[in-house]
């Protein structure tokens, strides 16, 4: 962390470091293995430039690909989408990513809630006013609270066909309300094909 005013080093240490080091270099003899300076570490790059950067990659209907740069690796993606309530005000977040066959969950999904957000009402999820199902939050930090789901395959499925899911949320400031988000399932099917083909099934 950068600090100002007296900073992690003062005017008078600075100039009695460098005259430090000058006087080390004044000393040097023509055996570099006699230099004090010769066991000093210039270190190595462990993340090259860029790498760990989150970017946008490819866009299908309302569905974003959030993907993260690698240096030596194909960059992993994640499907995306911002969630708005009635009103059009963003509330939520979600990331969606498809799993490896063999397992119940066909798909995992992180939802990213307001801090405001009644955890005892946990969330609800229901597409074209189809079943309702119900999630509980797993954990919360300074940025929100945070459910991570799975989806079976029939679930896929019902969002590959379908045309909108709908998020239901309780605030801890009005518990006889809920606030229901919309995720739009335009391009889901295209978005989920190219995370697919990604992880090889």
């Amino acid at each position: 962390m950068r600090q100002t005013g007296t900073g992690f080093f003062t005017t008078a240490a600075a100039v009695a470091a460098l005259s430090m080091f000058g006087a080390v270099a004044s000393a040097q003899t023509s055996d570099a293995t006699d230099s004090p300076l010769s066991g000093l570490s210039t270190g190595e790059i462990v993340s090259p430039e860029g790498d760990g950067e989150s970017y946008i990659g490819n866009t299908h209907g309302d569905w974003e690909m959030v993907c993260v740069r690698l240096a030596d690796e194909a960059d992993p993606c994640q499907m995306y989408q911002l969630l708005r309530d009635a009103e059009g005000n963003a509330t939520a977040e979600i990331t969606m990513f498809p799993l490896p066959p063999g397992q119940e969950a066909a798909a995992g999904a992180t939802i990213l809630t307001p801090l405001e957000t009644l955890l005892t009402a946990q969330l609800v999820m229901q597409v074209d006013g189809g079943a309702a199902k119900r999630y509980p939050f797993t954990f919360c930090t300074a940025i929100g609270c945070i459910a991570r789901v799975g989806f079976t395959t029939e679930e896929v499925d019902a969002f590959r066909r379908g045309a909108t899911a709908v998020w239901s949320l309780v605030p801890v400031a009005a518990p006889d309300q809920v606030v229901e988000l919309s995720m739009s399932l335009i391009g889901f099917t295209a978005a989920f094909a190219e995370l697919s083909e990604q992880l090889g099934e």
